[in-house]
């Protein structure tokens, strides 16, 4: 199967959408097919020549981020995608590449699927101007007629697909819960020992008897980053053995470390800024608690970090996270930011509870592995192809899929 992948987030950008499109691109290769892939033009030392590799002419989206947008020239794209004899379309973005997936299908007369990677309604306040004054009911009617015209949606989460499943949306394209995956053995080539771990703790005055709790995500207000730190600044003041880490970087990073500026000075709160992925797991296996207080993800590629870590994790009670974070199994769902300060409070003067909650974590990552992940999405990939130009029973699929 020549199957292509458009997406307008690639390496070296570090995000839940780049982890899946690079993990799909390799996985697909070993099971031999070619994958093709369309993504954004950027001036760094990733784009060494690859002849399945199609860059754009692109932007840079600015906002704080390291993003790029597309601007796709249609003919010799065409000309590429018909020649490399691609069969399927499968998008992962809302923006200028997508949208030049949706019209390459439609010329090339074959099947496009999307994943629905981002819960626009939460974010779009954030990174557009005037956000504030924008409806969402605006937003909702963008992504219906941007999302209604694929012959399959891949949902993350229950909560990705319930979005487009509810009335006034698009309850009548096809769509199944695909959770993402972690590639265990790309994301933890190795452990690292205990000594160092301790080096690691030790290099931001984290002491051995000290509780180093973490999170690692962008640095933005859409993932609720001062309301954590505000969490964060009440449980140390109760516990002076807690210690925060921020890992990331983002649009509000110099805003929330003016907001820290107490606990940095004090060595409470840290801020390594952006930390590449080859060494993300070396954080995660030194700290003690994982904690997000975001209600904006999908489906978070981060706490599937955390779990296959063996962390025990404190989130806010989101829909996303039903499926990988349970009550007093691996960590806790909380209804407040109150509520999740009293439970780091608890995890933090229990050692027996962080280590039973983190056994369990790793126990629940067997329900995403990479490989249960391709078979999943190489049955949708078969299904939609052979309805074609038909919609897919995505109930049917869905029950097929639900026994990998």
């Amino acid at each position: 199967m020549t199957i292509a992948l458009f997406s307008d987030s690639y390496l070296p950008t570090k995000s839940g959408v780049v982890t899946v499109v690079v993990q799909l691109q390799e996985q697909l290769r070993k099971l031999g097919h070619r994958v093709i892939l369309v993504t954004v033009e950027t001036t760094n030392e990733y784009e060494t020549y690859d002849p399945d590799i199609y860059r754009v002419h692109s932007v840079a989206l600015g906002l704080g981020t390291d993003q790029y947008v597309g601007i796709p020239a249609m003919h010799p794209l065409i000309h590429f995608l018909r020649d490399a004899g691609v069969q399927l379309i499968h998008c992962h973005t809302e923006f200028g590449i997508g949208k030049a997936g949706l019209r390459a299908a439609h010329i090339l007369k074959i099947p496009a699927i999307c994943t629905t990677h981002t819960m626009w309604t939460d974010f779009y306040k954030y990174y557009l101007t005037f956000g504030n004054l924008i409806s969402p009911k605006i937003i909702n009617g963008i992504m219906k007629k941007y999302y209604g015209k694929f012959d399959s949606l891949i949902g993350v989460s229950t909560k990705a697909r319930n979005y487009f499943k509810q009335p006034g949306m698009l309850p009548q394209i096809p769509s199944v819960i695909i959770p993402n995956a972690i590639d265990k053995e790309k994301f933890q080539k190795h452990h690292i020992s205990e000594e160092q771990k301790k080096a690691l703790r030790q290099s931001y005055g984290i002491k051995d008897d000290e509780i180093m709790m973490l999170f690692v995500g962008r640095i933005g207000e859409e993932k609720r980053v001062f309301e954590l730190l505000q969490v964060c600044q009440n449980v140390i003041k109760k516990n002076s053995r807690i210690k925060m880490i921020f890992v990331g970087n983002g649009p509000a990073f110099e805003e929330i470390k003016t907001k820290a500026q107490e606990q940095i000075s004090e060595k409470t709160v840290i801020f390594p800024g952006f930390i590449e992925w080859t060494k993300v797991s070396e954080y995660y296996e030194s700290a003690d608690i994982f904690v997000t207080a975001s209600l904006s993800e999908m489906h978070s590629m981060t706490i599937l970090e955390a779990q296959l870590s063996g962390l025990p994790i404190v989130v806010r009670r989101d829909e996303s996270y039903l499926d990988s974070v349970f009550n007093d199994e691996n960590g806790y769902l909380t209804d407040s930011e109150e509520e999740m300060e009293k439970r780091i409070l608890e995890l933090a003067d229990d050692r027996e509870k962080r280590l039973a909650f983190g056994k369990r974590s790793l126990e629940i990552t067997k329900r995403f592995t990479i490989e249960t992940h391709i078979k999943k999405t190489l049955k949708v990939y078969e299904e939609v192809m052979k309805a074609y130009p038909d919609k897919i029973d995505d109930i049917k699929v869905m029950k097929e899929i639900e026994d990998y």
